[in-house]
């Protein structure tokens, strides 16, 4: 096995591993990136199939300030796109009906998703006094700021659509860290929020939803195609090592086994990953790593024609409450969103099946999946016809669920890699799940990386 000294060694080209890359590649030393699969992007995968651009990932993204400003650097402003302004309007599968989503003031005092006492009790959130919320679900703590039906008619489906988790089990202060620190500094969401809104200061990114023209894995060949040396795909990370001066990494490709020798490693894998290649270095951050759970998802893409759909398909799509008695977590209509993500006539239709709800859907076969996607379908929007289904992708581990205890975890898990010189974490598991908190988790690792001065005396060795 040969070896090779470099500066730092990226493992996982997903989001977080090409921001880390990206952003430390123009410091001291040789950045290698590497990944097992064939394409740089991680779960970020398009493909094209019968004329249509599916998404076998996310489907899109927010423009955070931390990617808004790496995309105005590496001049990538042509290679991302928004939604169309009709985008906005967006629906709640109840009671055998889509209704919309209010989005105004006036659109609140109007829903039928919420009944006037449920409204009346959102009125007296500022009035409410503050609690703990660090160890709440974020069923308890939405119920206590905001009132139960506002969790189950609003909250749930939206928690269901980002996590495909469980109100009940997932964290606030790992899924709503915002608004737990905004009860904590301000007693109130609503007055907290204003606040924020009101200064001038604050950092913003862009509005709206975003994907790319051609999709996300064409994004991510973008962004790779920024490094100044491409990754290394069909590359898997062995096991990582402390040598005394440095990290040894060893790698399998597709010449046989390797290893590099390197002053800076970023581990950007999912969390089970993260704590394999860990469990040598300390076995107390691989434990803590390991008790990060994550939610199995079904994506399932289908094209229709809309003269055989009975409701107008319109906006973004829907979400589904746990109650529902639907199979279906959700549906996008892609087709809406974008340009030119399906052949003239048609309509893209993006199902999303499993999560906490479902979980042994990722076992299930095709058909059986196909079938009850079309019968939801039927169901919520009227479908006949010939739907053409466009594949189906399983992931057994797709979404991190946070936790009651996921914020202190982390900090703890951050304590202790903080004493490993040259070594950091980066991916969706840390501070949310996100394409672009993914991307901010990237940065952060590479700046503290930056920031850590203690083995740039040092020479390299085994």
């Amino acid at each position: 096995m040969g070896t090779a000294d470099v500066g730092t060694v990226v493992i996982g080209a997903g989001v977080a591993g090409l921001a880390a890359a990206l952003e430390l590649q123009h410091g001291a030393g040789e950045v290698v990136l590497v990944d097992a699969s064939d394409r740089p992007g991680g779960v970020m995968r398009t493909d094209h199939v019968a004329g249509f651009v599916v998404e076998r990932g996310p489907n899109t993204f927010r423009v955070q300030p931390a990617l808004r400003r790496s995309i105005a650097a590496l001049g990538l402003e042509s290679e991302i796109l928004r939604a169309r302004p009709a985008s906005r309007l967006r629906f709640v599968w109840r009671d055998g009906d889509l209704v919309p989503v209010p989005l105004s003031p006036l659109a609140f005092a109007r829903t039928p998703l919420l009944s006037p006492r449920a409204k009346l009790r959102l009125l007296a959130e500022p009035f409410i006094a503050r609690g703990d919320a660090e160890g709440e679900t974020v069923s308890e703590f939405v119920s206590r700021r905001l009132g139960p039906e506002v969790m189950t008619s609003l909250v749930g489906p939206f928690l269901t659509g980002v996590y495909a988790g469980d109100e009940e089990e997932l964290g606030a202060a790992g899924v709503f860290a915002g608004l737990v620190d905004l009860e904590r500094e301000h007693r109130s969401l609503a007055l907290g929020g204003l606040l924020h809104a009101l200064s001038r200061r604050r950092e913003r990114g862009l509005p709206g939803s975003w994907s790319a023209p051609k999709g996300l894995g064409p994004f991510a060949r973008a962004l790779s195609r920024r490094l100044l040396d491409p990754p290394a795909l069909g590359t898997r990370a062995l096991e990582i090592a402390w040598t005394g001066t440095g990290w040894r990494v060893a790698l399998a490709g597709r010449t046989g086994e390797t290893a590099l020798l390197a002053r800076r490693v970023v581990v950007a894998t999912p969390a089970r990953e993260a704590a394999r290649l860990l469990l040598g270095v300390d076995i107390e951050a691989a434990r803590l790593l390991e008790g990060i759970d994550y939610a199995p998802l079904v994506s399932l893409p289908i094209g229709v024609d809309p003269r055989e759909v009975r409701r107008r398909i319109e906006g973004f799509g829907f979400l589904v409450p746990r109650d529902s008695g639907l199979a279906l977590l959700g549906c996008l209509f892609m087709s809406r969103l974008f340009p030119d993500r399906a052949p003239m006539g048609r309509e893209l239709l993006h199902c999303m099946l499993g999560g906490r709800r479902w979980p042994a859907a990722v076992a299930e076969p095709d058909d059986a999946l196909v079938a009850r996607a079309l019968a939801d379908l039927d169901r919520t929007l009227g479908l006949s016809g010939e739907p053409t289904p466009l594949g189906v992708a399983r992931y057994e581990r797709a979404v991190p669920q946070p936790g009651r205890d996921h914020r202190r975890r982390i900090a703890a898990l951050r304590a202790r890699l903080a004493e490993r010189p040259g070594l950091a974490l980066a991916g969706a598991y840390l501070d949310g799940v996100s394409v672009s908190e993914s991307w901010a988790s990237g940065l952060r690792a590479a700046h503290d990386l930056a920031q850590d001065e203690r083995l740039d005396s040092l020479e390299l060795s085994l």
